[in-house]
């Protein structure tokens, strides 16, 4: 019987020291957790319009490049125009898209390509804002006369580039890009003002350098994600 007493005192003694000294322990500090700042998301899936500007520039011995001059010298030329399109974002890294671009060119003469024109599709890596690109499909150059509205209808033939393409913002982008369009071979057989007959052929095409500004409507983008909880 005094075991059992001494036994009860012993536990009863340990379970008034354990409280008392937890209570002299130091309190945890509290610790605000940091504010959730969700990762900004770059996405391409959409439809897009803009415009663009540069140069463009004649293949050799190409008389229907607006810089060519009868000494053989191919000078370039300002070029200005407008490109709309949509593209899909099908996974992380990969876009890919269809664009329609027009390139009104200044030039002087009555023969020369007046403008350029193409359809293609393009496929891009992306990383972040940054998407490298490349392109290539249908071309046309408006080689019509009476300034561009009559003439043989223009030519068709092909297109390829590439280029890299920045995100400003979710709904803004800027370009640079350089294409090459490829027209075939022109054959000509025509006397001028002194009777002297020409007959030959050379290849119609242009190299273009621009750079461009998009305005994205990105319909059907995913939405921005939430703090966890909300």
């Amino acid at each position: 019987m005094r075991k059992i007493l001494l036994a009860s005192v012993a536990i009863i003694g340990f379970g008034a020291i354990v409280p008392a000294q937890a209570a002299d322990l130091a309190a945890r500090p509290y610790t605000k957790a940091p504010a959730y700042e969700p990762a900004p998301i770059y996405n391409w899936t959409g439809f897009y319009i803009g415009g663009h500007v540069g140069g463009a520039f004649g293949g050799d011995n190409n008389f229907y490049s607006p810089g060519f001059t009868y000494n053989g010298s191919n000078d370039g030329v300002f070029m200005g125009g407008v490109q709309a399109g949509y593209d899909t974002q099908f996974s992380a890294n990969w876009v890919f898209g269809l664009e329609a671009n027009y390139s009104f060119l200044d030039t002087g003469s009555w023969f020369a390509n007046r403008g350029l024109g193409s359809v293609t599709g393009r496929l891009g890596y992306t990383w972040g804002p940054a998407l490298l690109y490349v392109k290539g499909g249908y071309g046309w150059a408006d080689s019509r006369f009476s300034n561009g509205f009559g003439g043989n209808g223009g030519r068709d033939g092909y297109t390829v580039g590439g280029g890299l393409e920045y995100l400003f913002t979710q709904n803004w982008s800027g370009k640079i890009e350089y294409q090459y369009y490829d027209f075939g071979n022109v054959h000509y057989d025509f006397f001028d003002g002194l009777n002297n007959h020409y007959v030959g052929s050379f290849r119609n095409d242009e190299h273009t350098i621009k750079v461009g500004l998009n305005y994205r409507f990105n319909w059907g983008a995913p939405l921005a994600p939430h703090a966890p909880g909300y």
